[in-house]
């Protein structure tokens, strides 16, 4: 395979990565940012917290798997990406790192504080990425500062426009919209009733934001000329699934409402990156220092040995995750709830 058919392959891995990381960890951060509206009590929280108890850290390998990836593929991006965003990436590991504290020491101690002190670390923990992976990946696709040599020349308060600070808001919205209906199907009783109706309050919020951010980035990519990649159905489909989540989730047809979401995630990620194509960062200095796929990748050889590396690992990883996922498929409720945690 030649050099530049390479490089389009793992572009478009990093893409698929991406995606399943958005889809499956968008549901779990809902969860999380959802937790001191939806458990009423300490047995409610520890239903939603058992909903995604056996998969968060699954989840999370996505990310990992799209970091080195992106590191091993493209070390040029990787090297701007993590000198640009150094302050929201380090945001981002703190609040994950909390997050994983909290799922595991919450339940040591029987005491109403010190499970409040970690519900906190799970609400944040969940909130935090939420908004700052949707302001970075707006701020890709909007531009940066870089400079001739690929290098980040800005400060972390350029990163704060108002188009990646309305990035930030869809995703978090998307994903405690996701994260409502997730519940709705995983949990019964009361705690499913009140997720959904918490996700036909946070619908029409999803709807808003989903629209203005695509009309943004439409308008972006018009006056710049790069809408060439980006199939006119891609981001109408994105958004017409959320509009379509508000009657699913009034007809309480739960198991395809989460379908719906998660299409308008995984369109409005593709959406992102069809318009980055063949840039991974754009940079607001000139287009003449755009970094690109070709331009900050690696050899063909690595790519080579990478893509024999991802064609014997991924598909056993994939029907792993998979299994997982079908074992522990059942419902859950107050009555399942064991001691202790």
């Amino acid at each position: 395979m030649s050099h530049t058919a390479l490089v389009n392959l793992w572009f478009f891995l990093i893409a698929f990565f991406w995606l399943g990381y958005f889809f499956l960890e968008g549901f779990d951060f809902g969860v999380g940012m959802l937790l001191p509206w939806l458990g009423r009590d300490d047995a409610d929280r520890r239903v939603l917290i058992n909903s995604i108890g056996p998969h968060w850290d699954g989840n999370e390998v996505w990310l990992v798997v799209a970091g080195g990836a992106t590191f091993a593929a493209f070390p040029g991006w990787y090297a701007t990406l993590f000198s640009g965003f150094y302050l929201a990436l380090f945001a981002i590991l703190v609040a994950l790192i909390l997050r994983a504290v909290a799922f595991e020491f919450r339940g040591k101690h029987d005491q109403a504080r010190w499970r409040r002190w970690w519900d906190r670390a799970l609400f944040w923990g969940s909130v935090v990425p939420s908004f700052l992976w949707g302001v970075a990946f707006a701020d890709l696709l909007h531009g940066i500062p870089i400079d001739a040599s690929g290098n980040f020349t800005g400060s972390p308060l350029d990163l704060l426009q108002p188009y990646a600070l309305l990035g930030g808001l869809t995703f978090l919205l998307l994903f405690a919209l996701h994260g409502a209906v997730f519940l709705g199907l995983k949990t019964t009783g009361e705690v499913a009733e009140r997720s959904r109706a918490a996700g036909e309050r946070i619908w029409l919020a999803a709807l808003v934001a989903g629209f203005a951010f695509l009309a943004w980035s439409y308008e972006r990519a018009v006056t710049a000329n790069d809408t060439g990649l980006v199939p006119g159905p891609v981001p109408l489909v994105s958004l017409g699934a959320v509009l379509a989540t508000g009657w699913l989730l009034r007809e309480r047809r739960l198991g395809w409402g989460f379908v719906a979401t998660a299409t308008a995630i995984l369109l409005l990620t593709t959406t992102i990156f069809l318009n980055l194509y063949p840039r991974v960062m754009v940079s607001s200095l000139s287009p003449a220092y755009d970094l690109t796929i070709f331009n900050t990748s690696s050899s063909a050889y690595t790519l080579g040995v990478m893509s024999v590396v991802a064609a014997v690992f991924a598909p056993l990883v994939l029907l792993y995750q998979g299994w997982t996922y079908w074992v522990f498929r059942r419902r859950i409720g107050r009555e399942d709830l064991a001691e202790g945690y």
